[in-house]
């Protein structure tokens, strides 16, 4: 398979020429020494905008339409558009293709702050599901088909159905029963699927969502695959996603400079597991594998993983994404993760109250896996015993007074934590990373949310979204009582 958008963008990049055009370095000619001795000088040659033989990511024509539509052969789609701000600007463009101002959007209540700031653009009204929870393990798992249905069956009004598959922990949903469903109420289906670029490729390993019967399916190409950060991929399948408006809306959202190292590094994604993607994600399989096994030999840890098994919201998982919990061995997930990154510089993508989730993909090697078996250990044997309060249910029924939209462009005020219960919230909280948020703007702020982030904090977490980051003041809608009025006159 030819790689169309590189192999022109490096003849671009070496022809002699007298640049009149951005970036202002002008083929690296103005970047700083020190730059230019750490990184070289090709990559500053490549960093070009669009000129006409490199066409045009909003109306591609030439090398980048030829090197989306080898994408949409290599993942499974009917068409696939790169994207330059990662997973939150194609979720964004897929709201708003589908929702217009009121339309009603089912949503898992745990997902990304991208979805809630879909919502706010196009005015959409989520109605949220519950996961369930396995709460010895402090995690949430993902919508049942029967629970889709039940919300289905209650309100007729929802204009599509949106999912979160694989989670972050790597929980993978019943996409195939969810999208018979969804169809069957002639509504598409969205998967966020950040995650699970890699899915499809392996027969170890989950199917990817566009083989399971989703309508629209995003993925973080940089996040497991060989990408660049930022670079992601939306991808559409079937006839009930309009894709002109779907480009128009990604027009909305995105850049009109975009990065071409960017583009490249995604064609250069889809070439790789054209080729070679069996042979690298066995590899990646075997390593989680032995992480597995010798992770779980130590006293104290657990790996959920292999404990849960089929337990309702848990249907299946990607292996390849490593969950410790530290609940029995007196640490927090915080803590832990303090020790592990200095320490002994081995780093996890997500830290949490109980748990830390680690992401092998391609790049990680067996020295990784020996590290942070070692790692493990030798924090097995500190003298370390942390008062871990008993994890407090976040999400109970929420209760929504506004829209996300409405709540964001109302006035605000700034209150104490303690008066801004029972208001509604005007901004959006969450533990970060993850980046699922607690409050929502337009939602009544309960106790135990307030208790749930300020535990997070004492525990080492950090809070993001928030006007104060320290938790003592929240911004709430001011004069609700009215709005909420006015809203249902």
């Amino acid at each position: 398979m030819a790689k169309p958008l590189f192999d022109q963008l490096l003849a671009s990049a070496q022809q002699a020429r007298a640049p009149f055009h951005t970036p202002g370095h002008k083929l690296g000619r103005a970047i700083a020494t020190h730059l230019q001795q750490a990184w070289g000088s090709a990559i500053f040659q490549s960093d070009l905008p669009e000129l006409p033989e490199l066409d045009n990511l909003y109306a591609a024509s030439g090398v980048l339409a030829e090197s989306q539509a080898q994408a949409a052969e290599v993942f499974g789609a009917d068409r696939s558009w790169f994207l330059v701000n990662g997973s939150t600007g194609g979720l964004l463009a897929a709201i708003l293709t589908i929702c217009s101002p009121g339309d009603r959007l089912l949503l898992p209540r745990n997902a990304h702050r991208s979805l809630l700031s879909g919502c706010i653009l196009s005015g959409a009204m989520p109605v949220w599901i519950t996961p369930p929870e396995a709460a010895d393990f402090d995690l949430v798992g993902v919508p049942t088909p029967e629970q889709v249905a039940t919300a289905l069956a209650q309100d007729p009004q929802i204009k599509a159905v949106v999912l979160v598959s694989p989670t972050y922990e790597g929980v993978c949903a019943d996409v195939a029963a969810i999208a018979a469903i969804a169809h069957n109420h002639n509504l598409p289906l969205i998967i966020d699927a950040a995650h699970g670029a890699h899915l499809g490729f392996h027969p170890d390993l989950p199917r990817s969502p566009l083989h399971e019967g989703a309508d629209l399916v995003v993925q973080s190409t940089h996040k497991l695959l060989g990408a660049l950060t930022q670079a992601a991929m939306l991808h559409c399948k079937g006839d009930r996603i309009d894709p002109e408006r779907l480009s128009q809306s990604l027009a909305l959202v995105q850049s009109s400079s975009p990065s071409y190292l960017l583009l490249a590094s995604l064609e250069a994604a889809t070439e790789q597991m054209r080729t070679s993607a069996q042979d690298l994600l066995q590899v990646t399989i075997d390593l989680a594998r032995q992480a597995h096994q010798r992770l779980a030999e130590l006293p104290g840890l657990q790996l959920p993983a292999l404990k849960i098994g089929n337990r309702e919201g848990f249907p299946q998982w990607d292996r390849t994404r490593l969950v410790i919990n530290f609940q029995s061995c007196g640490w927090s997930g915080f803590c832990a993760d303090e020790y592990l990154h200095e320490q002994w510089q081995v780093t996890a993508e997500l830290p949490s109250l109980s748990n830390l989730v680690f992401h092998l993909s391609l790049g990680n090697r067996i020295e990784d896996i020996d590290r942070l078996v070692t790692a493990c250990d030798r924090l097995l044997s500190q003298e370390h015993q942390e008062e871990l309060p008993p994890r407090l249910p976040v999400w109970l029924e929420p209760e929504t007074i506004l829209s996300p939209r409405q709540a964001w462009f109302s006035r605000h005020q700034t209150v104490s934590a303690e008066q801004a219960i029972g208001a509604i919230a005007a901004e959006c909280v969450c533990p970060y990373p993850p980046g699922i948020p607690v409050l929502l703007p337009g939602e009544r702020i309960s106790k135990s949310a307030v208790d749930y982030l300020r535990q997070v904090q004492t525990t080492g977490g950090i809070l993001s979204g928030c006007a104060d980051p320290e938790l003592t003041t929240l911004r709430i809608v001011q004069d609700s009582d009215t709005i909420h009025a006015s809203c249902l006159s």
